[in-house]
């Protein structure tokens, strides 16, 4: 009995894998003529009940049997799709090759692979349920785009596996997979990024750029909003812009140092966390203050994130931190470390936050990689304040210089409560 049982379970799996799929094809044809559709609900659930008794026959005879029922149900899948070819003109074959991937789901089910056969149902119906979605997106997709995610799929699937995943060089501080698998990270997060920005629209506000575009480079959406003070009366909206875009610096560290060494997490969390906080504290009061401004800024001018040549400067970049971090540490001890992530966070604050996360996992003591990556923060908010007072102009630097130094100041209280 209980095996008469488990045969009518895995029947009904089969049963719901096919009418879940054939009910979708029915609902995509569901204008159409009854006569010119190639399968609907009822076609679909008989496919996938013909491949769980298939399969069923396979165990009790041989795996000829269900070959030999697959091969049967695939020649006269094949002839149906030259008949409606004839008679339409329509070479798509969508419906047919979901009614061999029905079959297959139903022996799967029979199989005792209920659960497998029900998500892959799933994923099939939606799959079919996205045509208009999918083509509307290949329609929409730029070649630039394109290139950039097969780039993206390329180091991170093809090149990154094949590297070999141990040190080389002084102190074995040049590890090829971790290098690189570093500067995965960031391409990714750069690449989502500029995803979200093309789904979202650069037009629907300063604040969605800022939020959206400080992922890609904070310090470069300080320099772009920046240059929107001059000639504009928006003063306000722009603060609010730069103190968000600074402030999404301090959770993204948070994110690298949580992805590269969690440990760290608990000695950062707090300082980076009430910086964070009253950066975001000034910037809800710049929003408050904005009032009636007119947001009539261009468009900021981000491409596409990732290019061949920005991911090997940085794996250049990443690769020289790492050995000054180590050789300072070697040379200087910790005084090194520390001026090494004050000159790194002049210029980008990514590198040394991985760099100094990693080294923490061998033999730089924790507490001096927090420290240091806090210097290169700090150093970074200083560029991000002189950068808004030279090229913002005045104005905007009173209402966004005090408010980074009060994060900053408060920050780095925190830090040394700790």
């Amino acid at each position: 009995m209980p095996e008469a049982l488990d045969t009518l379970l895995n029947f009904a799996s089969a049963l719901a894998a096919g009418l879940l799929i054939g009910a979708e094809r029915g609902w995509q044809g569901r204008n159409a003529d009854d006569s010119k559709l190639v399968a609907g609900i009822r076609t679909f659930a008989l496919s996938s009940l013909l491949g769980a008794f298939a399969m069923l026959l396979g165990e009790h005879f041989s795996v000829i049997a269900w070959a030999a029922i697959f091969a049967g149900f695939t020649l006269l899948v094949v002839a149906s799709y030259f008949a409606e070819l004839k008679r339409l003109g329509d070479m798509g074959m969508t419906s047919e090759v979901a009614l061999l991937i029905t079959f297959l789901l139903g022996s799967l089910a029979m199989a005792g692979y209920a659960g497998l056969a029900a998500a892959g149902a799933v994923a099939v119906a939606l799959l079919l349920s996205l045509k208009q979605s999918l083509h509307g997106a290949l329609q929409r997709l730029t070649e630039a785009e394109l290139s950039g995610a097969l780039k993206l799929l390329f180091i991170s699937l093809v090149l990154l596996p094949a590297l070999p995943n141990q040190g080389y060089g002084p102190w074995q501080v040049f590890n090829p997979y971790v290098i690189w698998w570093m500067v995965v990270l960031i391409a990714s997060i750069g690449f989502v990024a500029y995803v979200a920005i093309r789904l979202v629209g650069m037009r629907q506000g300063l604040l969605i750029t800022a939020l959206l575009g400080s992922v890609v480079s904070s310090t470069a959406m300080t320099v772009t909003l920046a240059r929107l003070a001059a000639g504009r009366n928006l003063h306000a909206v722009l603060a609010c812009g730069l103190l968000t875009t600074s402030a999404l610096m301090f959770p993204r560290i948070l994110l690298e140092v949580g992805l590269v060494n969690s440990s760290l997490l608990p000695q950062l969390f707090w300082p980076l966390g009430v910086a964070t906080l009253v950066y975001a504290g000034g910037a809800l009061l710049h929003f408050w203050r904005a009032g009636t401004e007119n947001e009539d800024a261009a468009e900021p001018p981000l491409n596409n994130p990732f290019e061949l040549g920005p991911a090997l400067r940085f794996t250049a970049l990443l690769a020289l931190i790492l050995f000054l971090v180590e050789g300072a540490q070697h040379w200087l001890g910790d005084v090194g470390v520390y001026l090494v992530a004050l000159l790194s966070g002049l210029a980008d604050v990514d590198a040394i936050t991985l760099s100094l996360a990693r080294s923490a996992q061998g033999e730089l003591d924790g507490q001096v990689a927090v420290q240091g990556i806090f210097l290169a923060a700090l150093s970074n908010s200083l560029v991000k304040a002189l950068l808004v007072a030279l090229i913002g102009g005045r104005k905007l630097a009173l209402m966004t210089v005090p408010v980074m130094a009060a994060g900053m100041l408060a920050g780095a209280t925190v830090l040394l409560l700790l």
